[in-house]
């Protein structure tokens, strides 16, 4: 479902180059290297930041996996996982895959700040889901240590012009 969804709407430049005939597949984000999916998701010099952030964010929740990129694109996940890091780290990877996305032919690196505030709105919405269907401490499950790291990660400034506070101790 979701390598379907990234191939109808995100067209690379290999696919590009294809439908329009055209020997240009080299990926547009500045670095001219052919343009696979991979590339564009995971190996472009663009993007490889934010993956390197994902995976620092990942390790202070000692969920320490391999770079592989199967996980976050495929959610391909090894055995040995247990459940709970698997929903934490989908979580996680789908706030950058967004990001990614909407910065799809820009030129641009995909800002942590960025993935950091789509987190903070996935948190929010699951927050407001957990209370409405009474899922409250699977939510706490989840979010308790991403809440504490994400606050940590962002400045004051942000904290406040972003009205960034914790919905589960209150402050």
């Amino acid at each position: 479902m979701q390598i379907k969804t990234t191939q109808r709407f995100h067209l690379t430049p290999v696919r590009m180059a294809r439908i329009k005939n055209s020997g240009d597949n080299r990926c547009w984000l500045g670095y001219r290297e052919r343009g696979t999916l991979l590339h564009c998701w995971w190996d472009c010099k663009l993007v490889q930041p934010l993956w390197k952030s994902v995976w620092q964010f990942l390790r202070k929740l000692d969920i320490v996996q391999m770079l592989d990129p199967a996980i976050p694109l495929l959610g391909m996940y090894p055995k040995d996982i247990p459940n709970g890091n698997k929903d934490t780290c989908s979580t996680v990877f789908i706030a950058a895959l967004f990001i990614i996305a909407r910065s799809w032919k820009e030129p641009r690196c995909p800002s942590t700040e960025e993935w950091i505030q789509k987190m903070w709105c996935i948190y929010t919405m699951e927050y407001y889901s957990a209370l409405k269907n009474n899922e409250f401490m699977k939510f706490l499950g989840r979010w308790m240590y991403l809440e504490a790291i994400i606050l940590n990660e962002v400045t004051q400034s942000q904290k406040k012009s972003l009205d960034m506070h914790s919905l589960i101790s209150g402050y």
